[in-house]
């Protein structure tokens, strides 16, 4: 595997932590810009995006599932389950790794 530069991993770090205030412009534009010349960014661009696709429909299910009660606990948990595994890619971005996130659909092939 090829080494990552400093710029690669601070640029993945950040498509994630931009992704809490503008979860599709921001992510979207470091990916589109960074994506041919880093493999690395590239890489945590789609799974980036594959997440924050799982994780709507997940969302979307649970906001269905109010009706039956159990959503009410299904959103607040889908929430800060998105939160906390936006902050551990983040940290796992910057560390050089290529963390695949848990529980996100692949959408976007590697």
């Amino acid at each position: 595997m090829m080494a990552t530069t400093e710029d690669d991993r601070l640029f993945a770090m950040l498509l994630y932590l931009l992704s809490i205030p503008f979860p599709i412009l921001g992510p979207l534009l470091i990916w589109l810009i960074k994506r041919d010349s880093s493999a690395f960014v590239d890489y945590h661009g789609k799974q980036y995006f594959n997440f924050l696709i799982s994780f709507t429909i997940y969302l979307v299910c649970s906001w269905i599932l109010v009706i039956v009660l159990i959503g009410f606990v299904l959103v607040p948990l889908v929430g800060i389950t998105v939160f906390v595994l936006t902050i551990i890619a983040a940290v796992k971005a910057y560390q050089g790794d290529r963390w695949q996130i848990p529980l996100a659909i692949q959408f976007i092939k590697q």
